[in-house]
């Protein structure tokens, strides 16, 4: 992919020192983490967004919550009004907390605290506990996030990573290389073969790290909901085109994308835009993210459905070795269990 803001590639290659720098920093003790009492587990990666990060993270929660894990997550909740570190409640103002940490609250089961410090939102969580089960602490977008130490990385790693460019000409927020840091990489099952020489790359670099792939797929509205014939789909997030492209491999094809920036706030003039656009093209109903549903107002909803049906597009993300992948991860939390005095689950 060439680079998105091509006036800036040469401030790339600066952008990436930087970063490269930070990390070797807390590698070395230079820069001081702070350390939860219970496992951290870091769900990451390499791109400012669009990686599905999110439903992985809600996915992982349930594993592990059935596994027997009491799963607490962290997470900063980006473009939130809020400077408190609080819990996130499922039907809480994302305007307040954040879209994601309020989809988050509603998808995992598990308890949500938001902050931009996350070792106090992590202490927060562990005093929030009425129970005496393992606590594991589940790190959201927590690659970068270098102050609180993690004891399992995940990173999440994508074809468009691959081909991206480092920021501020590109989406990338470190370079590919930095992958090879992580416990766990985790791939799509479509990607796994283009990916197979960078990942071989890495481990000839002296990196180790295990391989998991996902399988992702769509659930369209509720059972038994009307699905227009002809929606306009709308989003706002890092990578609409892949909202689009999603759509039509579950053979849903939309009349037209209308792309938001990510993690956008919608308002009434968003909303009026959008029944313009639909009466312009001939749709008779919408279809848009989760991610975008939970800062639609029951009054915009309203508005909406005077042109048709609004449908949620629910992703769906599993393990395809679910087994494999989760012996692999309670070994690595069951040596930190038995580490830090807290036992098995």
């Amino acid at each position: 992919m060439s680079a998105r803001r091509p006036w800036l590639a040469p401030l790339a290659p600066m952008y990436g020192a930087v970063v490269t720098a930070k990390r070797r920093m807390y590698a070395w003790g230079w820069l001081r983490q702070r350390r939860l009492p219970a496992p951290v587990i870091s769900v990451g990666s390499v791109s400012a967004g669009g990686a599905g990060k999110t439903p992985f993270v809600a996915m992982l929660a349930g594993i592990l919550r059935r596994r027997g894990y009491a799963v607490s997550i962290l997470t900063r909740g980006y473009g939130r009004t809020s400077e408190l570190i609080e819990r996130v409640e499922p039907y809480d103002d994302p305007g307040w907390h954040g879209d994601e940490p309020v989809l988050l609250a509603q998808r995992s089961g598990a308890p949500v605290f938001a902050g931009a410090d996350r070792y106090k939102a992590g202490l927060l969580a562990e005093q929030d506990r009425h129970d005496e089960k393992i606590v594991v602490h589940l790190l959201d977008d927590g690659f970068q996030h270098l102050r609180l130490a993690r004891d399992v990385n995940i990173v999440l790693l994508t074809r468009e990573d691959v081909e991206d460019t480092l920021l501020p000409a590109g989406n990338l927020r470190e370079p590919i290389a930095a992958v090879g840091e992580a416990d766990v990489v985790v791939v799509r099952e479509e990607e796994e073969a283009a990916l197979k020489g960078t990942l071989d790359d890495l481990r000839g670099r002296g990196h180790e790290f295990a391989v998991w792939e996902i399988r992702r797929s769509l659930t369209l509205g509720e059972l038994g909901e009307r699905l227009p014939t002809l929606p306009l789909a709308f989003c706002g997030i890092a990578r609409p085109g892949n909202f689009t492209k999603m759509l039509t491999s579950s053979r849903y094809e939309p009349v037209e994308t209308v792309a938001f920036a990510d993690h956008h706030p919608y308002a009434d003039p968003d909303i009026a835009r959008l029944l313009e656009r639909a009466r312009h093209i001939g749709a008779n109903g919408f279809v848009t993210t989760e991610k975008d549903s939970v800062k639609i107002t029951s009054e915009m909803r309203d508005h909406l459905e005077a042109v048709g049906p609004l449908i949620v597009a629910r992703l769906n993300v599993e393990l395809l070795d679910e087994k494999e992948a989760l012996a692999q991860l309670v070994a690595m939390v069951g040596q930190l269990d038995r580490r830090k005095g807290l036992g098995r689950a």
